[in-house]
C-alpha cells in the first residue's frame, strides 16, 4: 500500500536537499547544512518524525570534525557494493548491460531539456533525484517509483549498520509513495576477502604448477641437434 493516497506533494526542495545529502560532505556543503534544514522545516513533504531525523542528521554534519564525516562518507558509500548509490551498479553489475541502460537514463534527461555534466554518471542517486526534483509531482513519484526497489536495498544496508544517513534513503521511498521497511539481502563480504589477491597459478598444474606436496608435472621435450662445433655456418 502506498504511504500517500493523496496527490503527491510539492517537494522540489525536499528532492534537492536529499541530492546533496547524498553527496560527499565537503566543506562547501557543510556551510550550507542550516539552509538545507530550513528548506525540509518550509516545505514539510516529508512525515515530522522524518524531519526530525534528517534535522538531526544535517546537524551532525554541519558541527562534527571535517575529517569524522568525510571519512565516514567514504567508508559508508565508497568502500560497499550494497551501499553503493550508482543504482545499476546494484542491477546490472559491470555487465555489458549497463552501458544500454545508461545511455536510456541520459536520453531521458535530455528529453526533459536537461544534460548531464561530464563528471557525473546518470545512474549516480544525488543526480537522479535532482533530476526528479526539476517534474511535476506524479511524474516525479512515478519516476521515483521505478526505482523504489533499488532505493529499498540502500536502504535496508544501511539500516542495517544503525547509519543515519538511512533516513535520507527513507525518505526518497516515502516521496515515491513507498513504505520506508527493509527487506533481507544477501550478506557483503568483507572488504579483505573481494580485495584478496588469488593464490598464485591458482594452484592449478595447468596453469604451470601443483600445489605443494602434490606431484610435480614432467615435460619431456625433444632437443633439436646441435651443429658440431667444427661445422661452417
Amino acid at each position: 500500500m502506498a504511504l500517500f493516497s493523496s496527490s503527491p506533494p510539492q517537494a522540489r526542495l525536499t528532492l534537492r536537499v536529499l541530492a546533496h545529502l547524498l553527496r560527499y560532505p565537503d566543506a562547501a556543503f557543510r556551510a550550507h547544512t542550516a539552509d538545507m534544514r530550513e528548506a525540509l522545516q518550509a516545505e514539510k513533504a516529508l512525515p515530522a518524525a522524518r524531519l526530525a531525523e534528517l534535522d538531526a542528521l544535517l546537524k551532525h554534519l554541519g558541527a562534527s570534525p571535517a575529517l569524522d564525516v568525510e571519512s565516514e562518507y567514504v567508508e559508508l558509500f565508497d568502500r560497499g557494493r550494497r551501499t553503493a548509490l550508482h543504482l545499476f551498479e546494484h542491477v546490472h553489475g559491470d555487465s555489458r548491460d549497463r552501458g544500454p541502460a545508461m545511455i536510456d537514463l541520459i536520453q531521458t534527461y535530455e528529453k526533459a531539456g536537461l544534460f548531464l555534466g561530464t563528471s557525473e554518471l546518470p545512474d549516480y542517486l544525488p543526480v537522479v533525484l535532482e533530476f526528479a526534483s526539476t517534474q511535476p509531482p506524479p511524474q516525479a513519484r512515478e519516476f521515483m517509483g521505478e526505482i523504489a526497489h533499488i532505493v529499498r536495498v540502500i536502504f535496508s544496508a544501511l539500516a542495517g549498520r544503525q547509519s543515519p544517513y538511512a533516513s535520507v534513503l527513507a525518505a526518497v521511498l516515502e516521496l515515491a509513495g513507498e513504505k520506508a521497511e527493509a527487506v533481507a539481502i544477501a550478506p557483503e563480504p568483507e572488504m579483505d576477502q573481494s580485495w584478496a589477491e588469488p593464490e598464485v597459478f591458482g594452484g592449478c598444474s595447468t596453469e604451470g604448477q601443483a600445489k605443494p606436496g602434490q606431484p610435480q608435472p614432467i615435460h619431456i621435450v625433444r632437443k633439436s641437434p646441435q651443429p658440431s662445433q667444427g661445422a661452417q655456418a
